[in-house]
């Protein structure tokens, strides 16, 4: 993996003259070209970054530098940004060029920060290992025969391998956490509600989260503190005081997993979890075993909610009002279109949302699954009355090779420990935490109540990892 320096260190050296942020900025640039086989990006911006790397260098001669000034950004590839391609990995919005920035995009933007590309991802960010992109494979930025995690797995590999200082991506059930423990980054997945998703192209939209990708907290703690924040173009924005810090008047208390609610994970997963721990009580925390409640529902309630809000989400591109446009010799635009348009998981998880939400089924199904989502959320709210977070592993399982889950349900299964967190809305980090034996990363994971982002950033700076 190529070592990199942090906006942090960067930053400094900006100020002292000692790097130029277009020289930053090339650097970047020609890492995304020698490594091209990792196939990281849809769309490169060098023009565009460099001009705005040159604009970054004069506010520091001036003296005029922004919080995040001279920060070089890549952003996965279903998010909206003026003037630069947006295809959500899928041929449907093949030549779709947005005419808007994203609100996280302004708040960078006006933040100082450099936008170097749009990363790949799978199709619609349905996927958990970026195999279902329509422009190929994102590769493992140690082994090119693995995966990095989906479905933001551009993203994860933009920053593990030393082509940006930090990117974004989307998390609707561990789309951020999981591909920054397969590659050794953080991953944040904000609270529902904290950071705007106003002109993120949903998937599904009670669940999707924008989030952030890193190597170090301090640069993840800048970044968050620009793109969070209420946003009136987001219906689902919500303005809520943050936990910023541990309560003072007891050590903190971290809630772990029993070894019931581990039996899917491999050896390696299993002995670093048991020194995660013990870094937290070095830290000075109290663990203590936590059962929680339900867990046995979160896959099957999460993809009955997902697929749902994806079939409604989706229906809009039909090659009329939306998407690529393919006439049939039938009259049939809307199926000629789709067939062509979308790629086969895309295809399947529309089908399964459109079933379960279909007349004699949706009680069945959709209705029940939002009752497990109400138990998901009460069970958690419970824990955290006795616990200030929940530290568990980010994935079962360390990076796996391409194409070695085809079956689509063992492919599911690998957001086991993610999902929960995005159907009760509340926040959850990946924090790199070693590697296994054939040296791959692992990932740790820490959940905290509602609005408690901070506070989780917090604790990860602390550790001793």
């Amino acid at each position: 993996m190529n070592e990199q320096s942090t906006y942090t260190a960067d930053r400094e050296a900006y100020t002292q003259s000692s790097l130029s942020v277009v020289q930053r900025t090339k650097q970047f640039l020609q890492r995304i070209t020698d490594r091209a086989e990792l196939n990281a990006f849809i769309t490169i911006n060098a023009n565009r970054a460099v001009i705005s790397a040159g604009e970054s260098d004069e506010r520091f001669t001036a003296g005029l530098e922004r919080p995040l000034e001279g920060l070089v950004v890549a952003l996965k590839d279903n998010i909206s940004m003026k003037g630069l391609p947006t295809t959500c990995a899928s041929r449907m919005l093949e030549g779709y060029t947005p005419l808007y920035d994203a609100t996280v995009i302004e708040r960078l933007r006006n933040a100082g920060s450099v936008f170097i590309g749009k990363t790949n991802m799978d199709e619609f960010a349905m996927g958990s290992s970026n195999e279902t992109s329509a422009y190929g494979v994102v590769r493992h930025p140690l082994d090119a025969t693995r995966v990095p995690g989906g479905s933001s797995g551009g993203s994860a590999v933009a920053v593990a391998d030393g082509m940006c200082h930090v990117a974004l991506g989307s998390d609707t059930g561990g789309s951020i956490r999981q591909p920054a423990a397969f590659c050794g980054t953080y991953g944040l997945k904000p609270t529902y509600g904290r950071v705007s998703r106003y002109g993120l192209i949903a998937f599904a939209s009670s669940l999707d989260q924008v989030g952030l990708f890193s190597l170090s907290i301090p640069d993840m703690e800048a970044v968050f503190d620009v793109v969070a924040g209420y946003d009136p173009m987001d219906s689902t924005s919500i303005e809520a005081p943050s936990i910023v810090s541990i309560p003072t008047d007891h050590p903190l208390r971290v809630g772990a997993m029993p070894l019931s609610q581990l039996t899917g994970c491999e050896q390696s997963i299993l002995d670093a979890y048991g020194k995660y721990l013990d870094a937290l009580r070095a830290s000075g925390a109290r663990v203590v075993d936590v059962a929680i409640p339900h867990s046995e529902t979160w896959i099957p309630t999460y993809f009955i909610l997902a697929t749902a809000e994806a079939s409604s989400n989706l229906a809009r591109f039909d090659g009329v009002r939306f998407g690529t446009r393919v006439d049939a010799a039938d009259g049939d635009i809307t199926t000629a279109s789709r067939t062509a348009g979308f790629g086969t998981e895309v295809k399947r998880r529309i089908m399964l949302g459109t079933y379960v939400l279909s007349s004699g089924y949706s009680e069945a199904y959709y209705g029940k699954a939002q009752m497990a989502r109400r138990l998901i959320r009460d069970a958690y709210v419970d824990i955290f009355k006795s616990v200030d977070v929940l530290a568990m592993p980010t994935t079962p399982t360390t990076a796996f090779s391409l194409g070695e889950k085809s079956d689509p349900v063992s492919m599911w299964l690998s957001d086991y420990f993610t999902v929960s967190a995005n159907i009760a809305g509340i926040p959850a980090l990946s924090i790199p935490f070693g590697t296994d034996s054939a040296g791959l990363p692992i990932g740790m994971q820490l959940q905290g109540a509602m609005n408690s982002d901070e506070m989780l950033m917090s604790i990860a700076r602390g550790l001793k990892i």
